[in-house]
């Protein structure tokens, strides 16, 4: 076998192991848990069936930025997070709904549309800052209302839930 020929099966093999491979595991918090994601997921890092994120788990999916106007907050504020399919996609989540929960008990469903459609994200900075409690974190669920007149709604808006604190696929 001639150096083309062994540098193609180095190639086939390397793309063949990539898609049957598991990226990563999912490791465990070392941090307060800020978000847990259960339901349909394949990737679980907690001894219920669950997957805990704290900030840092967070920090190192890759980042987006939303400049946007919302209804709660003056003028453009500048959110940072990861995106919502991002994150899915980090627990081999899958289903058609998402069920999203803030810390006191609100919850409302998403449909995979949304976040497949747009650059849903879940942000963890306001204005460069990390989110509090007191801040409507610690994290945030935040639509491109600006990018797109369309999510412009009451519907949308009910769906940017914040101090959110778990997600269940369904």
């Amino acid at each position: 076998m001639g150096p083309v020929q062994k540098l193609a099966r180095f190639l086939t093999t390397a793309v063949f192991l990539s898609f049957t491979m598991p990226a990563y595991a999912l490791d465990k918090p070392t941090g307060d848990i800020l978000l847990t994601v259960g339901g349909n997921i394949e990737k679980t890092n907690t001894n219920d069936g669950t997957a805990a994120f704290d900030q840092d788990m967070l920090s190192a999916l890759p980042s987006v930025t939303i400049k946007t106007t919302t209804p709660w907050t003056d003028g453009a504020v500048t959110f940072e997070g990861a995106l919502l399919r991002d994150i899915l996609k980090s627990v081999g989540g899958s289903g058609e709904t998402l069920k999203a929960t803030a810390h006191n008990d609100y919850s409302v469903n998403i449909p995979k549309e949304d976040f497949l459609k747009f650059d849903v994200i879940v942000a963890y900075k306001r204005d460069g800052e990390i989110m509090t409690l007191r801040s409507k974190g610690p994290l945030w669920i935040i639509y491109p209302w600006d990018s797109h007149g369309e999510l412009m709604t009451e519907l949308y808006h009910s769906r940017s839930i914040w101090q959110l604190k778990s997600l269940d696929i369904r």
